[in-house]
């Protein structure tokens, strides 16, 4: 009965959570109302999702987040000392090709969206075939290194979590 009421709890969960937030009040109504939400959104948008992802080691999300938003603080002062301190000329932009392990379009999507979400780095394409993004680096002197710490970083976690 929960399962049919509820086919997609992380959603559910996400969605309320998220409402909260956006309505910057813990009331009565803002979370009755975002119960409803949590629960109308995924059971709507349920036969989309036919082969619902599955989650290896959901209490791993909690750190790869925390990682997360570090790296994001992190690389907004990096960006916020090149945007001001250094001259173009010894920019060193690049474009990478990064090798992805990940299989499940839900994996690579939050890869992808990570890697976008950290300033500095930008995810551009996806190859045909699944196996590799391509990454733009507003400053990488060492390509390499940018891949090696994305791969270290986010991809293993990412594979801990989904597959």
């Amino acid at each position: 009965m929960l399962r049919k009421l509820f086919p997609h709890p992380y959603l559910t969960l996400l969605l309320v959570i998220t409402w909260i937030l956006l309505v910057n009040q813990l009331k009565l109504g803002s979370l009755i109302f975002a119960l409803i939400l949590g629960t109308i959104i995924p059971l709507i948008t349920a036969p989309y999702w036919p082969d619902r992802p599955i989650l290896r080691n959901p209490r791993a999300i909690v750190g790869y987040i925390l990682i997360v938003l570090y790296d994001i603080v992190k690389s907004n002062f990096i960006v916020a000392g090149i945007v001001l301190f250094k001259p173009n000329s010894q920019l060193k932009t690049t474009w990478i090709t990064i090798p992805i392990d990940l299989r499940t379009p839900e994996a690579i999507t939050v890869l992808a969206g990570t890697i976008t979400m950290t300033p500095g780095t930008l995810t551009a394409d996806m190859s045909g075939d699944g196996k590799s993004l391509l990454i733009h680096c507003l400053h990488a002197p060492d390509p390499d290194a940018v891949r090696d710490e994305i791969k270290a970083r986010y991809e293993a976690r990412l594979m801990r979590i989904f597959e």
